[in-house]
């Protein structure tokens, strides 16, 4: 039997929103991280708060994207907590409501077995402003958690999510094992694991 943990991204594996790095690299990272906070808190539908804060990056270089998404902090205990559930059997897997251009390379980094995530849409190596992909709806994540559960095999009781932010509700019904990590309340009030220490190696006492 297969047993699966997906980790949300932004403010999860990686230590700040992958939105405001680049909102911050272009002078309008207090705009974006105010859109970014009422849609955490569950305040405003995802889809919208999303394609609006990608619009404000529309002539953003892709090489600028690139740099900044390989300069992510990762959150403390990120590696350790990876490799510990792998050791107990755990394929980890990275749910993203941002970017490729950030999961793919920590993925590698970290060692993930797998990664979805959204696309910012280029053209002529600059941003149009535009975003496409498997996560860019407030219940794309538990949807995916489902269809990932058939495919491997896995089951609620051998599934592990791990999220700080509304987006990430979608995936409680489908885990027993449902971690609030440093997370808004609506999430908090889901949960039956809550982290409030910026410390990701804390959920391997849970397991």
């Amino acid at each position: 039997m297969t047993k699966l943990a997906v980790f949300d991204f932004d403010s999860t594996l990686m230590d700040g929103e992958t939105l405001e790095f680049f909102a911050e690299d272009i002078g309008i990272r207090e705009k974006v991280k105010a859109i970014t906070d009422k849609a955490m808190r569950g305040e405003l539908d995802f889809f919208e708060s999303l394609t609006e804060r990608v619009s404000f990056l529309k002539g953003l270089s892709v090489s600028k994207v690139d740099e900044i998404c390989h300069n992510l902090p990762l959150m403390c205990g990120a590696k350790e907590v990876v490799k510990g559930l792998q050791d107990k059997g755990y394929k980890v897997v990275c749910f993203s409501g941002g970017f490729r251009n950030a999961t793919k390379y920590f993925a590698e980094k970290l060692g993930l077995d797998g990664e979805f995530a959204n696309y910012l849409h280029s053209k002529d190596g600059v941003l149009t402003g535009l975003v496409g992909g498997e996560m860019m709806f407030s219940d794309s994540k538990g949807q995916m958690l489902e269809r990932l559960q058939k495919l491997l095999g896995a089951t609620k009781e051998d599934t592990l999510v791990v999220g700080d932010g509304a987006n990430d509700l979608s995936m409680f019904k489908f885990a027993s094992k449902k971690v609030a990590f440093c997370a808004k309340p609506i999430l908090k009030e889901n949960a039956n694991i809550v982290i409030d220490e910026k410390d990701l190696s804390k959920i391997l006492f849970y397991i």
